[in-house]
């Protein structure tokens, strides 16, 4: 079966249901604007679609293996996790004083949604990076 992401879903829901503008009227979120988050939701349903639903099947075929004490990943899946990594995927709620884009949570969470449902076991990376982001960004030092 074909992934098609919901990206006129999540901008309806945006648009419609849950007062985004809330959130986009505060001045750290008032770039997040209806044009940016469609550029965004359509850009990372693209990506979903394009390379990281793909990759599914490979990982189901072809898993993850240990050879001589190196980990082989599944066909495609560096080259998916390169995709995530240079488009700033991992990074969406991030603070741009640390290289992030600084954008609502409520979006990373419907892109995050969007390539867990494209291809989850490449996906569970770059959310345990999210996940060491924010404990970074609460929690350290600012010697790090």
């Amino acid at each position: 079966m074909t992934y098609r992401a919901p990206v006129e879903d999540y901008q309806f829901i945006f648009d419609h249901v849950v007062g985004l503008e809330q959130v986009t009227g505060t001045e750290r979120f008032a770039e997040a604007t209806p044009d940016l988050r469609a550029a965004i939701l359509g850009e990372a349903g693209r990506m979903c679609e394009e390379v990281l639903a793909p990759l599914q099947r490979a990982g189901d075929l072809t898993p993850a293996r240990l050879e001589n004490g190196v980990v082989r990943t599944s066909p495609g899946f560096a080259e998916g996790y390169r995709a995530i990594a240079e488009g700033g995927w991992v990074s969406i709620a991030a603070d741009p004083a640390h290289g992030g884009m600084g954008l609502p949570a409520s979006l990373a969470t419907a892109v995050n949604e969007m390539m867990s449902g494209a291809c989850l076991s490449l996906q569970l990376s770059p959310l345990m990076t999210q996940g060491q982001i924010e404990a970074l960004e609460h929690h350290a030092s600012d010697e790090i």
